[in-house]
């Protein structure tokens, strides 16, 4: 019961921080969604969702939604910047990045925050090791570059998942 409960409460805040509407309908609407989802989740093995209930692990998670828009829209501009450019300057390839993370749940959060923000796709998942697709990867220390954005997600999905 707990666990539906967990999962009922994240969706709800997830639903309230899109949505960001207080409205009854809205509020009767996100609920009715977050109850059918936890309810349909009730058989998952989900071990980490009660964590997510620890007040902290809550406000991290909070924190983490403004940052990840902030390098979407960061890579929004950087991706029509070079679309629109004269010579395209891109440089299309696939890069190496190691992960410290060791929940399954972060690491998955993780890899879509990196396939969400454009330019970039996470393409595999070996171990600790991601591959991820980028628009440019840049001739000196591509995985150095690549490692400098993964550092800033790692940071937040440890605090909320580890």
């Amino acid at each position: 019961m707990s666990k539906i409960l967990s999962a009922f409460v994240f969706c709800m805040l997830v639903w309230i921080a899109v949505t960001w509407a207080f409205d009854t309908t809205s509020l009767v609407l996100g609920a009715v969604l977050a109850g059918a989802i936890a309810f349909s989740l009730r058989n998952l093995e989900l071990d980490e969702v009660p964590l997510l209930l620890m007040p902290q692990r809550l406000v991290w998670a909070l924190a983490y939604i403004p940052v990840l828009l902030l390098y979407v829209i960061r890579a929004n501009f950087d991706v029509a910047w070079r679309v629109l450019h004269p010579r395209l300057p891109i440089r299309p390839g696939i890069v190496r990045a190691k992960t410290t993370l060791k929940s399954p749940s972060a690491r998955v959060l993780l890899a879509n925050s990196i396939t969400l923000t454009p330019g970039t796709l996470s393409v595999d998942v070996l171990d600790d090791v991601f591959y991820i697709h980028r628009i440019h990867v840049p001739e000196a220390a591509p995985e150095a570059d690549m490692q400098r954005s993964m550092d800033t997600f790692e940071g937040f999905l440890r605090r909320i998942f580890e």
